[in-house]
């Protein structure tokens, strides 16, 4: 199922996704067809199906999962058992979830031919790139990338980030030459351990050959954010070696300062001095553009909870279009965007048909007040303006302006497997649906009955943070959690701002402050607000402003706590008492809503 291709030859490549888009059908029933008779043998399926690969039983004596329900199954892989319990197909490795189970990542297998499923998928972004941004191939591109050390299993197996796996893999560092697609960065200083001084070197290659760089970007657009914040720290140091020829001491991974000695190659005070103007500006305002004029776009992922960097990137990119090009995560690699070049909020992904036989769960969305879940964990429930049902859906016939969660079937051990992500069909590519991306399953906030989802939140914060723009503040980023220290609990939101002229922190007036404490709860839903004004089972809502670095801080504990650098990305609600000392000993100000949030009784409308 996975096609020979050449990355080089992009006319193709836009054919065999034609191809793959218009016999979606077929392709799912072939994919599906060939995992079961792989894998009818291995424990796992021979449990429901007694050694047989009709595709109907499949879905009739196959249960929908959880992660709960295959841990035991990849628990045993890890210990040592073989790999014949879920895969026909010998599981090389793990991959480590951004997701947690007991407050461990979640583990998903891997194989070799997983690898080059990858490599298609990759292979796949560049000719639809080209289709909308041309001369490509006549630069190279900036991009971002990190590796997180691997961790070993009781058994000696490898676990860890999927990223991580892939730039470690033959696959990767071995990779045919393409002429759409090459990096600024050496694979040294990629596959540096050192996060710092990957920045660090990263940074550097993508200054000297700026003139080169036709697009910049990262995984994620925190990602991204953290080495703009990275370059403002390190500004001078960077022209300092630039204008030298000579790396800094303090890079010490050999292989990385080799490579990236080669760059650098000699010394260039015009280029250092260049830089130092632009950062003597006093606003930073569209600094990457500034600094790599010829940059096309920013590529880096800013759907679902990345959405809330927008304003963020915009500030600084200088008007250039942000993109999303891919929709994948540990579990398996799920579809592209074929319209890279749309505005960051109408994303769509098209799944391709033979990367996994796909199924989903539909999904109802109401704008009344749904009881809770009696008996069940938040982690495991529905959002409370959801209601779902386990019969499922195949690819080909979701339907338009429908919600689903997506289930997937994998060709590394995964069967009928819920990833917890929430899609709404916005169109159809051929016979190929295309989703976006709405938000993950999991509850966020609550209080009582309240189940705030972390779009709910972001849509909540969004409308808030219209009342500093106009101030000149930017919040650059944050978190919450549910205080239920007093009675009743509250929502505390940790905001961490900066001012669009200056580094300087300005104090912001009590009384905006509390407006936007207020808007937040106004712009939240009808459980919520019932919950504040009728019940009174939740007090007021509060933001904590934090000083600048803040949110670095708390990156930097999530890591030494065994997060991927790569992988990271802010929790939209935290737990952790450690992380919310961390965030309470940089607060600089705390507010309080002063008002009610207006509530109604929910009417059913008559038909």
């Amino acid at each position: 199922m996975i096609p020979s291709y050449n990355p080089n030859d992009s006319e193709f490549g836009l054919k065999l996704l034609e191809d793959l888009t218009t016999n979606a059908y077929e392709v799912q029933q072939q994919v599906l067809e060939e995992i079961l008779a792989k894998n009818a043998q291995t424990e796992y399926l021979k449990g429901f199906l007694n050694g047989h690969h009709d595709k109907i039983d499949f879905k009739k004596k196959v249960p929908v999962v959880n992660y709960e329900d295959v841990k035991p199954y990849i628990e045993r892989i890890a210990n040592g058992e073989p790999s014949e319990i879920i895969s026909a197909q010998k599981i090389t490795e793990l991959l480590t979830s951004s997701g947690t189970s007991g407050g461990q990542p979640k583990m998903m297998p891997s194989t070799v031919e997983d690898l080059d499923r990858k490599t298609f998928f990759y292979n796949l972004l560049v000719p639809v790139m080209n289709k909308y941004v041309d001369g490509l191939d006549q630069g190279k591109g900036m991009y971002l990338l990190f590796i997180k050390p691997e961790i070993s299993t009781p058994s000696g197996m490898v676990a860890r980030p999927v990223l991580t796996s892939y730039y470690k893999s033959s696959n990767f560092r071995n990779r045919p030459f393409n002429r759409f697609n090459i990096y600024t960065s050496p694979d040294e200083a990629i596959l540096c351990s050192d996060s710092k001084q990957s920045m660090y070197c990263q940074l550097l290659c993508g200054l000297v050959q700026r003139d080169e760089v036709l697009r910049v970007g990262a995984v994620f657009a925190s990602a991204f954010l953290r080495a703009i914040k990275f370059l403002e720290d390190h500004w001078e140091e960077l022209c300092s070696n630039i204008g030298s020829g000579l790396v800094s001491d303090w890079i010490t991974d050999s292989s990385c300062r080799n490579a990236v000695s080669l760059v650098l190659s000699k010394p260039n005070p015009e280029l250092a001095d260049l830089i130092r103007h632009e950062f003597s500006n006093k606003s930073l305002e569209g600094i990457v553009k500034r600094l790599w004029p010829r940059t096309k776009y920013i590529e880096v992922i800013v759907t679902g909870s990345m959405a809330q960097y927008i304003p963020t990137l915009e500030f600084y990119s200088g008007g250039l279009p942000l993109i999303s090009t891919m929709y994948a995560s540990s579990e398996c690699y799920f579809g592209i965007n074929f319209n890279p070049l749309s505005k960051p909020h109408d994303v769509a992904y098209t799944l391709l048909p033979n990367m996994a036989y796909f199924e989903f769960l539909p999904v109802e969305k109401h704008h009344e007040e749904v009881a809770s879940h009696n008996g069940v964990s938040d982690q495991e429930c529905p959002k409370a303006d959801e209601e779902e049902t386990l019969e499922t859906v195949d690819l080909v016939d979701v339907k338009l302006g429908h919600y689903y969660e997506l289930v997937v079937t994998t060709f590394t051990g995964l069967y009928r497997y819920r990833v917890g992500d929430i899609l709404m069909v916005t169109g159809f590519h051929n016979k190929a649906p295309q989703f976006r991306f709405m938000h993950r399953r999991n509850v966020v906030l609550s209080i009582d009955t309240d189940k705030t989802n972390e779009e709910d939140l972001l849509n909540a914060v969004t409308q808030a943070r219209l009342l500093l723009e106009p101030l000149g503040f930017l919040l650059i980023e944050y978190t919450s959690y549910a205080d239920t220290s007093s009675i009743p609990g509250h929502y505390v939101l940790f905001w961490e701002l900066k001012t669009k002229e200056s580094n300087d922190m300005i104090e912001l007036g009590t009384s905006v402050m509390e407006q936007c404490c207020s808007t937040v709860e106004q712009s939240l839903d009808s459980v919520y607000r019932r919950c504040r004004r009728k019940d009174n089972s939740i007090g007021p809502l509060e933001i904590r402003i934090v000083k600048q670095g803040t949110f670095d801080a708390l990156m930097d504990f999530s890591i030494s706590q065994g997060s991927s650098v790569n992988q990271y990305k802010t929790p939209r609600c935290i737990q952790s008492e450690e992380a919310i000392r961390i965030l309470d000993s940089r607060v600089v100000g705390r507010f309080f809503s002063k008002s009610t949030p207006l509530w109604e009784p929910f009417r059913m409308e008559t038909k």
